[in-house]
Order: structure tokens, then sequence, then C-alpha cells
């Protein structure tokens, strides 16, 4: 070990496999003349983080560093801020070095060859780059595509209005392609037309699903994307991808999934944090929702103190967000912020096709797929939904009776599904230039998605291959109502709906109703 090297974590849980006194060393230099080898006169980066998966040391001086390995393991950097990482021709971000010198089990989907002896070093490139306070990043939840023509789907229906994008990079939340791992290629090459850094986080459909151990199951994951968790610092904000999908036997004797973390992952976060200060935001990011995840609880112990930090996740195919709070085993001063991330496949690709070809494929709480933005700020941030293929200002769907009749107008009632609203926002309504009044959140099923759905389910009676049947209704957490003001007088009237959030965002919608 060299003498100045940093220890910054020490193991205090085994790795999978023994490490048979395997030591890994290697540098971190910043990469010159772009050629991903270290040369003469290459500076090494000091200071920076290096991890095994568990134990996280810091570069020496001269940008040394030593980790103790396995027959399987990954090794990684930490990307430090004003630094960016290789990118291959997918603007997939080559941070890791995987070794397995026997490789990867024979499996369904190709895993990792056999990489063969430990090199004498594993050295990290980097590269120079402004990372300023304020940055926004792209999340998509679930593109879940099964085949070529769902990734053409989402190259027209997202990728194409994302071309030109500033956001510094984007994020697959998990449930990168439903199954068949062989998609996740064309898929890659799609987003990367955006030109910006890809990360992704591991799914339940992202798995080798005749794997026979939670350890074998992310072998196609590594191959494409590295390791199945990690961090990295982008701007003044510390990001944390987590992998809580718990491949496991039931008591059944069926292999499957469940949210889960694991105590070797949860040692790495411990480790990971000890290095953050307090008063830098921390992004978390899984797939599985943290309210779903077995062992959340120790996940909260590591979390629950920091002043800033809130996490995002995917899976559900709905969009929310929830404030975990005492009553959901939270002890934090504060409750924690997450967010369910809208999908970029909705409803699973279903539904009729509109004038595209492509399937509506509402979700099931009424918001349409989509995907969200992150603006960032310090350790300030605001999350922006983004439904595909609509105008940047439609962030509302309402619902009220086309023809009331005057004297029974405040029997009918007015719905608004605000797609990114939350328990915090403040929701109001008007008729014409009336005075604005407020409306009440209710859990409910969306009143026009149910009555899509009914509609498409009598067309799929007399022509069941017409298109995807729709998600089941589902309890929206974002739907407000009120009675219409009673005795409107006869004719044309304009509704309009204004929505505030935590921000002072203002979001609008309108609805013309006819009284007779």
């Amino acid at each position: 070990m060299f003498p100045s090297l940093l220890i910054a974590a020490t193991l205090l849980v085994p790795l999978q496999t023994s490490t048979d006194g395997q030591v890994a060393r290697g540098r971190v230099f910043e990469d010159k003349n772009n050629n991903q080898t270290f040369d003469a006169g290459e500076p090494g980066l000091a200071g920076v983080r290096v991890s095994n998966g568990v134990q996280i040391v810091k570069t020496d001086k001269e940008g040394r560093y030593t980790l103790s390995v396995s027959d399987d393991t990954i090794l990684f950097v930490i990307k430090p801020r004003g630094y960016r990482s290789p990118l291959n021709d997918e603007m997939l971000p080559r941070f890791f070095y995987v070794h397995k010198p026997n490789g990867s089990p024979r499996m369904t989907f190709k895993g990792v060859e056999a990489t063969g002896k430990l090199p004498d070093s594993v050295d990290f490139p980097l590269y120079a780059q402004e990372e300023p306070k304020q940055f926004h990043a792209i999340m998509f939840g679930d593109t879940q595509p099964r085949n070529q023509k769902e990734v053409d789907w989402i190259a027209h229906d997202v990728v194409e209005e994302l071309a030109g994008t500033k956001a510094s990079f984007g994020v697959t939340l998990g449930d990168i392609v439903f199954d068949d791992l062989s998609v996740m290629k064309p898929l890659n090459r799609t987003i990367a037309l955006l030109g910006i850094p890809w990360y992704n986080v591991i799914g339940n459909h992202d798995i080798n699903r005749d794997a026979r151990s939670r350890h074998l199951a992310n072998e196609t994951f590594e191959r494409i994307y590295g390791p199945s968790y990690y961090s990295f610092d982008h701007g003044p904000v510390h990001f944390i991808a987590i992998d809580n999908i718990e491949w496991h036997e039931n008591d059944q004797g069926k292999w499957t999934y469940r949210g889960g973390i694991g105590k070797q992952q949860l040692q790495f976060v411990k480790n990971d944090l000890a290095l953050i200060p307090d008063d830098q935001l921390v992004v978390i990011m899984m797939h599985v929702p943290l309210t779903q995840t077995r062992d959340r609880t120790g996940l909260y112990r590591l979390i629950e103190n920091r002043k800033f930090c809130m996490s995002i996740s995917g899976h559900t195919h709905y969009h929310e967000h929830i404030f975990i709070k005492k009553a959901n085993g939270w002890q934090g001063a504060e409750p924690h912020h997450h967010v369910i991330n809208v999908t970029v496949c909705g409803s699973w690709w279903s539904g009729q096709p509109d004038e595209r070809s492509i399937p509506h494929t509402t979700m099931a709480d009424g918001a349409p797929n989509g995907y969200s933005t992150i603006s960032f700020d310090g350790s300030d941030y605001k999350v922006r939904f983004h439904a595909a293929g609509r105008r940047r200002s439609y962030q509302m769907q309402l619902h009220a009776p086309e023809v009331v009749k005057s004297a029974a107008s405040g029997e009918s009632s007015l719905t608004a599904n605000v797609f990114n609203g939350s328990e915090k926002t403040v929701v109001e309504m008007r008729i014409g230039n009336g005075t604005w009044a407020a409306m009440d959140q209710v859990r409910d099923v969306d009143p026009e998605y149910k009555a899509a759905y009914d509609r498409e389910a009598k067309l799929l009676e007399t022509h069941p291959k017409a298109f995807g049947r729709l998600s089941r209704p589902r309890l929206s957490g974002h739907l407000w109502r009120t009675s219409l003001p009673a005795n409107l007088p006869v004719g044309t009237h304009m509704i309009q709906v204004r929505a505030r959030d935590t921000k002072d965002r203002i979001y609008r919608g309108r609805r013309i109703i006819r009284v007779e």
C-alpha cells in the first residue's frame, strides 16, 4: 500500500467471494491526449475516490490507489466534480473495470468474457469539464421495450423531441428493457443520439432470470453498463445509484424478485456518505420505490439526518411524490421526498395507436407517459414533468361534463389531474373571471382515464388484437375535485384551473362547458 494513500472507509462486511489475498493497484489521471492510457507527463489526480463495491479509498498525491479484490469484483472510480469519465459510442460512461478472471457462467444472455489475470495497474482516465452549480438532468422511468418496434416508438415519442437538449446527463431508472436483454443495445444506440452521458439503474426486467443467486443475476447488466450500484458527483450534487432488485428463491421454490438492498450495498452507501459533506445535496436513484424496499429502514438510518437528500425511482408505472414520515419508520426531523417517476413506456406501450401508430399508453393514474427533468441549483432542486409528444405547458387534464343543466350545475363536479402534483400543491378553479376557489385533493380513479379504459375494452371485445389493453385504473395521488357553482347562467363558460407547487411554479388548465 502506498504510504500516502488515504483510506476513507474500511471493509466491515465480506465481499461476495474470498479475496484470496488479491490486491488491485492503479491510478486516476487526467488523460491529456484522450487515448485512455496513462502516459508520461499526464498528471495523477489526488483525492479521487475509488471503490471495490464496499471499500472506498482516496488516491494519493500521484493519483494512486490500492484495493482488495476477489475473482468477481468491479472496481470503479467515483467521478469527482469538474471531470467526466470516458464515454463509449453509446454515450455510456466507462468509469469501471470488471475483474472476472473466469468470466460469467453460461446463461441465456451473454455476460462478461473471461478477463484473465488482474492487470499490474488498473487505471482510470478522467477529462476536465465545466460543472456549474446550476444544471439539469433527464430522468427516464421504465423505457422497457420488448423489441425493436418498441425501441422505435421510444425514438419517435421521446428521443426526437429531446434532440438538442442542454441537460448535463440522463438516467434510466431501471427496467431498461422487458426481459429480452438483447434489446439493450439498440435502445442504447437510440438514446445515445441525444449526445449526453447516460447512466443506468438496474430493474427487475434487466436481470439474468436464469441465475440462481442474486450475485449472478446482473452479469449482462455488468457487461454493458458496469456495476449495478455506484456513485458520482456532478456539479455540487452527489448521486448514488442503488440496486434494490433482490433476486431470491421464495417459499414455493420459485425464483423471483423483491425490493431489497442488502448488507454489502448498505455498507458501500455508508462508506460513500461518510465522505460527503452534510451541506451537499444527495440524490439516490433506484428502480423499486423506497417505500416498497424490504430493508429500507437501513437506508433511512444513513440519510435521515442529512438536511439535503431526495430519492427517485420508477417501477410502478404511475407518477407520484411521496413524503416519507415518522409513521413510515422515518426518524428524521423533516419528511424525506421520494419521487416515483413517470415512465417512458407508460402502460407498457398499450392503448389505441395515435396518428403516428404509437399507442397513447396513458398510465393507470391518468397521467400521460413521458419523463422528468430535475433542475439543480446548489442544494436546491426542482422536478418537472414532461408529457411525451405534448407541449411543455401540458401539466394537467381536466374532467367536467360537456353539458349541464343550469338548475343542476351545483351537482356536477370538476376533476383536475395535476400530473406533477403532490400533497403540497395548492389547486384552485374559477369560472370565467370569477373568484378563485380551492379544490380538494382526493385519492380516486381519474374519470377521464376510466372512460378511455372502458371505451377501449369495448373495442377489444370485437377486435382483441387491435392494440394492447390499458392497465386497470388505479387510485391517483394527484387528483383534485370540486363541485361546479350552483345555478350557472345559461351559455358557454370557460373553467380555469391553476396549480401552485412548493417552488411557486404555477401551471394552468382550461375546460369549456355549456350550460342549458
